[in-house]
């Protein structure tokens, strides 16, 4: 039994083309575009008929870099795989790649399959994984291999966290030097924990505990200089490298002049980047802590360079780095304390919107918002043209997106589960209206319609930037 659905009327909006045309989809994936109004658009015939006149057609978007159940200090991310990829659904997301954690004596398999076990028949999308690698040896780097081998193509490394998730400069050489055999792409957390370590450590011992003093310890200088290093690191192995949640004007000079360089250099932000600032983490009463997370938010001015690198393609990524702890019981782990609030944020259902407002904003294009949200991160973790496009042979991954629609963000109405939201009262204009995951509804003009265990694993491809 084949099952068909037609879309019709809509503005079909990829990263290259912008057509108003009908969608044709046949078991699961996108079978035929004709022009509206054509006599091959009248051929399409099916059971289900969306019906799109005056809306957008747009590819689900792929978030790469997500956290969901992740431990940190002590308690847990507060998305499940079940409760956050409904929400990322909600919000026209239709793939996530979350990281697997490596713990420290541990292999990378087993933290791999504690990952598999979290997801399996629990997500309501699609979803694949990074790994996290703790503890570069001998054993984990032949592992590596044995990852890319069967779909996880990347691997995230920090040069934060010491004690925790830290990396030294020779691990991380090793780690640079086999994805550069192996074809894997070494994510990078880049921040200079050892210093960093020692600016909070002064702090405290200043009286110095509230919120706001975890983005000042957390220098962006600190932030440009680990993102030097990697690069150089990087260049030494002749690896790859992909930069995540880029925050500051520094850093961004530094991922430019490694591609000036034609060096293979990539470099992903995140919404709270462009749309916040430290002037929320300086909001009285504790109310900052709701905006902890690493790198820290930056003051308002490094937002330009941000967006000028999302416009001359020096950032090629908007990801939502989404770690969500609920302010009551979680973040209020570190009153007294800015060191112990968990770092992460909310946002894998806000995200879409977002950048949809900056097209309303005129930071950037419509095409280039499809490309920043959708197609380049499917081709940076090796999913597309499966995920991240619409076209014959893509899976039907596609959101109706209504761009004269007006809402408020709120936590009141979002589907994440945290009490919480990070834009608060944040009037946009642009919604999900539909939403098909492999040509299922998943969201039905603005009804959940999806079921956990419709999501599958993923495996990746590498990265397809690559020569």
């Amino acid at each position: 039994m084949s099952s068909r659905t037609v879309v019709r009327g809509g503005l079909v909006i990829t990263a290259s083309d912008e057509i108003h045309a009908d969608v044709l989809i046949e078991d699961g994936r996108v079978a035929a575009l004709a022009a509206t109004g054509t006599q091959a658009a009248e051929s399409f015939t099916a059971e289900r008929v969306i019906d799109a006149t005056g809306k957008y057609v747009i590819p689900g978007g792929v978030d790469g870099h997500t956290h969901m159940e992740m431990p940190f200090g002590g308690t847990y991310a507060a998305d499940t795989f079940e409760t956050g990829t409904r929400a990322a659904a909600w919000g026209g997301t239709t793939t996530i790649v979350d990281f697997a954690i490596q713990s420290v004596g541990r292999s990378l398999r087993e933290g791999l399959d504690a990952w598999h076990a979290k997801a399996e028949g629990n997500c309501a999308i699609d979803y694949g994984f990074h790994m996290i690698v703790s503890d570069v040896n001998q054993e984990t780097l032949k592992e590596m291999d044995l990852l890319v081998e069967e779909g996880v193509t990347s691997f995230k490394q920090f040069m934060a966290y010491p004690g925790v998730f830290y990396s030294d400069d020779g691990q991380i050489l090793r780690a640079m030097q086999r994805a550069a055999e192996n074809g894997g792409l070494i994510m990078m957390h880049a921040e200079n924990g050892i210093a960093i370590d020692v600016l909070v450590e002064q702090a405290l011992a200043r009286g110095e505990t509230d919120p706001r003093f975890h983005g000042e310890v957390r220098k962006a200088l600190l932030e440009a200089e680990a993102t030097h290093r990697a690069i150089r690191l990087a260049q030494v192995a002749g690896a790859p490298l992909y930069v995540v949640h880029v925050s500051a004007t520094e850093a961004v000079a530094e991922l430019t002049r490694a591609r000036d360089e034609g060096l293979n250099v990539f470099g992903e932000t995140c919404p709270q980047y462009l749309f916040l600032s430290t002037d929320n983490l300086a909001e009285p009463d504790f109310e900052g802590a709701k905006y902890v997370c690493s790198t820290p938010l930056r003051p308002r001015e490094h937002q330009a360079a941000l967006w000028r690198g999302l416009r001359t393609n020096d950032l090629q990524v908007v990801s939502t780095d989404h770690c969500p702890f609920c302010f009551s019981g979680q973040k209020e782990l570190g009153r007294g304390d800015f060191s112990k609030i968990p770092n992460g944020m909310p946002g894998v259902e806000n995200r879409m919107d977002l950048l949809h407002q900056a097209v309303v904003d005129g930071h950037i294009g419509r095409r280039r918002w499809i490309e920043i949200a959708c197609a380049t991160p499917a081709r940076m973790f090796g999913l597309y043209p499966k995920k991240g496009t619409i076209a014959p042979g893509a899976d039907a991954d596609i959101v109706v997106y209504d761009p004269h629609a007006e809402q408020v963000i709120s936590a009141e109405t979002h589907h994440m589960n945290v009490d919480y939201s990070a834009y608060e009262g944040k009037r946009v204009t642009g919604r999900v209206e539909t939403v098909l995951s492999r040509g299922e509804p998943v969201v039905t003009e603005r009804e959940y319609t999806g079921r956990k265990g419709h999501g599958v694993y993923t495996p990746r491809s590498t990265c397809q930037y690559l020569n």
